[in-house]
């Protein structure tokens, strides 16, 4: 009845204890799951899914008795979602303080991974929980071409690691004859840190445009700031000519691999020309 009174796409529940689980379809086309509880009647999550939600519904799972996860599809402008609802009970929640010391113990937190999706949290006014959580309503805002502009600003180098290595330095310990298990623990952990340190390599995104392009591109502009406007004009003719030779080994490439991966061929063709388009066009970078 309380969830009638506002507007919401998903809600997280905690401290239902339920002896079974229970996933429920109402005549409005709300869906319902909850979890379990453990034998001391502790735990329990769960999650009400409103009409305009459930039919994006990929699965809801309790991992724990105390975290339940719901896998949501894409479909059309909304994106694929992952939600975890996570309980702990009020002697082990988070310790807070405000800096003015007014308010202490805030036991409920709404936490993301995309900080550009959230764009507003707040206590919903006059809603009975029948306990002492307080609801808290995130709004969340996300588009493809936000989404794209992060993948942008998020282009780095990546540390990955050599799995195999590591498991051949891995092997190379040796037990010692240390009676202080402590002592034995910590040289242990440093064995793996070694290990996986020597195990590890930067990789980076692949290029849309050559280092060679790169560099008449350069080259162009040290000619441009010059004033030389016949070499600029030479070099701008080898810019355009480089730039559409790479983007097409480049969509070829894409191509090659949605293939070799079973995916959709129109999709990879379209991803690749917003992606062109964001680059070509530094303001749409920004999201909204």
């Amino acid at each position: 009845m309380q969830a009638k009174k506002i507007k919401y796409d998903v809600i997280g529940l905690t401290e239902t204890r339920r002896r079974h689980p229970l996933n429920a379809v109402y005549e409005t086309g709300e869906e319902l799951f909850l979890g379990t509880c453990d034998s001391r009647g502790v735990g329990e999550v769960g999650v009400p899914v409103n009409t305009s939600m459930a039919k994006n519904i990929d699965s809801f799972e309790q991992l724990t008795t105390q975290i339940g996860r719901l896998r949501m599809r894409k479909c059309g402008p909304t994106p694929a979602l992952t939600i975890f609802v996570a309980y702990k009970p009020s002697s082990l929640r988070w310790k807070w303080e405000s800096p003015g010391g007014g308010y202490r113990n805030e036991i409920d937190h709404i936490i993301v991974n995309k900080r550009f999706c959230l764009t507003d949290v707040g206590v919903v006014p006059k809603f009975y929980t029948g306990s002492d959580h307080r609801l808290l309503r995130g709004r969340f805002s996300s588009t493809r071409r936000a989404e794209k502009a992060a993948k942008f600003r998020e282009r780095n180098l990546r540390t990955t690691i050599n799995w195999d290595l590591f498991a051949t330095l891995a092997g190379f310990w040796e037990d010692s004859a240390m009676n202080n298990i402590d002592e034995e623990y910590d040289r242990l952990v440093e064995h793996l840190h070694d290990c996986a340190k020597k195990a590890e390599s930067f990789k980076t995104t692949k290029r849309r445009l050559s280092l060679e392009t790169l560099e008449l591109i350069r080259q162009r502009g040290a000619a441009r700031a010059a004033g030389n406007q016949e070499l600029t004009s030479e070099l701008a003719r080898l810019c355009r000519e480089a730039i559409k030779e790479d983007l097409k080994e480049r969509r070829a490439e894409v191509l090659a691999v949605a293939a070799e991966a079973g995916k959709s061929i129109r999709y990879a063709r379209r991803d690749f020309a917003r992606g062109k388009i964001l680059k070509n066009n530094p303001r749409s970078r920004k999201p909204p």
